[in-house]
């Protein structure tokens, strides 16, 4: 199939890529690389599926136009967003233009043209989990920053098109992401900086008291899950969750990473009030539509991202 990948050059894009190439689609990405790296698709830059990477701004109406004219897509993974709760605080009209009217855009080319749309949305839209079978698609939504706002309102217009056009729609809301290729400095995640911490012999500092918990998924099972969104119809005009369906604290990652508390470090929180105090995903929709489960536990995929973080450094000296 003929497949658009938006925020193909990211770090979940980057394996969404790789697994749409696997499969024998032609993909086509459009990255402006404000979060993205060129050099994430170092590795399949020669695969003949990879039809062509464009340096570009879903923003830029014309770019979108000329690209769906040219191309018959059958499916639109739209991944490219602003994606930093932090950022979205401070400057929340970038990220409500990516987020938001950026995915109006794609949306409006992909009405036009009939491309089924799987839309990356984030756990961070979720109130807290309140019990330990996790929260579901229907749990109550609380947008605790403006990134999630931007994403929530995103949500709903895709959803919308499902519901006005009949457009084949998916809202995916995968939980907290990591492993190979996740940036290792500020913009990164949580594992990946306090891998990139322990191997540089420093110390990890984590905000708050620690004891939010986080939902971990690797980033091999998130981009299977997103894949296989975009190809059951079971999902069209659905919101699916994916997660491990185990949490941990933020206390006890740091300890399983570092295994040592003497170098684990609290500072203080720089947005408390956008914290989510329990984050626990329940997948079994997932399990249930496209009969998806997470393969690598969270020691397991700590370990290969380790390895990963451990190779890069090793070229860098």
């Amino acid at each position: 199939m003929n497949i658009l990948l938006t925020g193909g050059a990211g770090f979940i894009g980057r394996w969404v890529a790789l697994r749409l190439l696997n499969e024998g689609h032609q993909v086509w990405i459009v990255d402006d690389l404000s979060n993205g790296q060129e050099s994430n698709l170092n590795e399949f830059r020669q695969h003949p599926g990879l039809k062509d990477f464009i340096h570009g701004d879903i923003k830029d109406e014309a770019l979108l136009e000329n690209l769906f004219n040219e191309v018959k897509f059958d499916i639109c993974y739209h991944l490219g967003a602003s994606i930093n709760v932090q950022d979205s605080i401070d400057d929340p009209r970038t990220t409500f233009n990516n987020d938001t009217v950026g995915t109006f855009f794609v949306m409006e080319q992909c009405r036009k043209h009939w491309v089924k749309v799987v839309f990356m949305s984030t756990c961070m839209v979720y109130d807290r989990c309140t019990d330990e079978a996790g929260i579901t698609e229907l749990h109550p939504t609380k947008p605790a920053s403006p990134y999630a706002g931007a994403k929530i309102a995103a949500e709903n217009m895709v959803l919308s098109y499902y519901y006005a056009y009949g457009l084949p729609t998916v809202v995916i809301r995968p939980f907290n992401t990591y492993g190979p290729f996740q940036k290792t400095g500020g913009e990164g995640g949580v594992v990946a900086i306090f891998i990139n911490n322990k191997l540089a012999g420093k110390d990890v500092s984590i905000y708050g008291e620690g004891t939010q918990t986080r939902d971990l998924l690797f980033v091999e099972d998130c981009a299977r899950f997103v894949v296989d969104a975009g190809f059951s119809d079971k999902v069209d005009g659905q919101i699916v969750n994916a997660g491990l369906g185990r949490d941990i604290s933020v206390n006890d990652l740091a300890l399983l990473i570092i295994g040592d508390s003497s170098r684990i470090k609290h500072v203080e929180h720089i947005h408390p009030q956008s914290e989510i105090q329990k984050l626990l995903c329940n997948y079994g929709k997932a399990k249930e539509l496209l009969g998806w489960e997470p393969l690598v536990s969270l020691e397991e995929g700590i370990r290969r991202t380790e390895a990963w973080i451990q190779e890069g450094l090793a070229h860098t000296h």
